[in-house]
C-alpha cells in the first residue's frame, strides 16, 4: 500500500470516528453493546482485516500503519476497536503466522471481511500472565483431538465464529512446553460460552468464560499441523498486540487532553476561565507532554518492528509506558473537571474507568517489566561473551 492510499484511509477513519462513533459513546456505555450500524460500516471500511495479509483479503498494513490507525480508533470507546481487534490481532495473527495454507484459506478471508469474528482463548483462572499453569488438555483420539478445560476473560466469545484455543497436548511437559493451538468452530458440540462479564469499564467490549467439555476437533484443526507450537504462536501474537495496545492508549490520552483543554477554556471560577490558573495549566502541560512522548515511543517502536530490529522489547516498553501514561492523564482529566469529572455521562469519567484495563490485558505491567529486563540482561551478556 502506498503512502497516499494509507493517508486516505487514516483520514477516513478519523472522520468516521468523529462523526459516527464519538456521538454514540454514551449509547454504547448504557446498552453495553456496539450498534450494528457501526459494525457494518467498519466492515465496509476494511477495518476487520487491515492487519491481515493482502493475499487473503486483508489490507496488509505495516506495523507503523497499524500504530497510526490505533491512534485514531483509540480516541473513542474501546468497544469499537474491540469489534475487529481480535481479527487483526491475536487471533488473526496466530492463523496468519502459524496456520497451514489450508487453514489460512479457510479462515482469513472471512475474518478480513468481517463475515467471521475470531477470538483468542488462552487465559485461564490459574494461567493468566503465566501460561505454564494451563490446565486445558487436548488428547489425541484416533484422527481427532478431544479438548477439555475452561478459559476466562475471552474477548468476543459471544460473537465469535472461530476460536483459537490453546491446550496442553503433552500432559507430562513442564512449564510452557507441550502447549498446542487449535481452531474450534462456534457450535461445535461441547463448546459452551458463559454470559459476558460485568466489568468496571470498557462497556460494549464483551469478555466471557469458555467451557470445553470433550470438544472433538479433527487433527486438521491443529494450527500449523503440528503440536507444541502454541506457546510460540501466542507470544508472537501478544508481542505485536502490545504495541497496538500502547498506541490505543496514546489515542485515548490525546482525546482526554482535548476534553480537558476545552473544559479549561469554557469553565469559569470567579468569572475567570480555569485555564488561566497556573495549577490547571500544569495539569494540562504534563498531560500533553506525556501523550506526545507516548506517540513518539509508539512510532519509533513500530519502525523498529517493521525493520525486524526489535520485535519484543520495544512493544513491551511501549505498552508499559503508554498504559501507565493514559491512566495518569485520565486522573488529571478528572481533576481538571473537578466535580463534573466524577459524574457519569462525562467522557473523561468513562475514560478513567476504561483506561485501567490497559495495564492488565495482553500482559500486565509486571510482565512487561520482566520482558524488558530480560532482554536488557540478555543483550549485555551477549556483549560480554563477544
Amino acid at each position: 500500500m502506498d503512502n497516499a492510499e494509507f493517508e486516505a484511509i487514516a483520514e477516513a477513519v478519523r472522520a468516521f470516528v468523529d462523526r459516527e462513533v464519538i456521538p454514540r459513546e454514551e449509547e454504547i456505555e448504557e446498552t453495553d453493546s456496539v450498534p450494528d450500524f457501526l459494525r457494518e460500516e467498519a466492515k465496509k471500511m476494511g477495518l476487520f482485516g487491515y492487519a491481515l495479509p493482502e493475499a487473503y483479503g486483508g489490507l496488509g498494513f505495516t506495523m507503523l500503519e497499524e500504530v497510526r490507525l490505533a491512534f485514531e480508533v483509540g480516541r473513542t470507546s474501546p468497544a469499537f476497536r474491540s469489534l475487529f481487534g481480535t481479527n487483526n490481532g491475536i487471533a488473526g495473527q496466530t492463523i496468519a503466522n502459524y496456520g497451514t495454507e489450508e487453514q489460512k484459506r479457510r479462515y482469513l478471508p472471512e475474518l478480513a471481511s468481517g463475515a467471521a469474528i475470531g477470538c483468542f482463548a488462552l487465559t485461564e483462572a490459574e494461567a493468566g500472565s503465566d501460561p505454564s499453569g494451563m490446565r486445558t488438555r487436548a488428547r489425541r483420539d484416533g484422527d481427532d483431538y478431544l479438548i477439555n478445560g475452561t478459559k476466562r476473560f475471552i474477548t468476543n466469545a459471544e460473537l465469535a465464529t472461530v476460536f483459537v484455543v490453546f491446550a496442553r497436548t503433552d500432559p507430562d511437559a513442564q512449564g510452557t512446553k507441550g502447549i498446542s493451538a487449535f481452531l474450534v468452530d462456534a457450535g461445535t458440540p461441547g463448546l459452551t460460552i458463559g454470559p459476558h462479564d460485568k466489568k468496571m469499564g470498557q462497556q460494549g467490549a464483551w469478555t466471557s468464560e469458555l467451557f470445553l467439555d470433550d470438544v472433538r476437533v479433527p487433527a486438521t484443526a491443529l494450527i500449523g499441523g503440528e503440536e507444541e507450537t502454541g506457546f510460540r504462536a501466542a507470544m508472537k501474537s501478544l508481542a505485536k498486540g502490545r504495541l497496538t495496545i500502547g498506541s490505543l492508549c496514546v489515542g485515548m490520552a490525546e482525546r482526554i487532553v482535548e476534553e480537558m483543554t476545552a473544559y479549561a477554556i469554557d469553565n469559569r471560577q470567579g468569572g475567570t476561565p480555569i485555564g488561566d490558573f497556573q495549577l490547571v495549566q500544569a495539569l494540562l502541560a504534563e498531560s500533553e507532554t506525556e501523550a506526545r512522548a507516548g506517540r513518539a515511543m509508539a512510532l519509533e517502536a513500530a519502525r523498529a518492528y517493521d525493520a525486524g530490529a526489535d520485535m519484543r522489547q520495544g512493544p513491551a516498553c511501549t505498552k508499559l509506558f503508554c498504559s501507565q501514561m493514559v491512566n495518569k492523564v485520565a486522573d488529571r482529566g478528572v481533576q481538571v473537571l473537578g466535580g463534573m469529572g466524577y459524574m457519569r455521562t462525562v467522557p473523561i469519567e468513562r475514560f478513567y474507568r476504561d483506561a485501567r484495563l490497559y495495564r492488565i490485558y495482553e500482559g500486565t505491567d509486571e510482565i512487561q517489566k520482566l520482558v524488558i529486563a530480560r532482554q536488557m540482561l540478555a543483550a549485555q551478556r551477549a556483549k560480554v561473551a563477544a
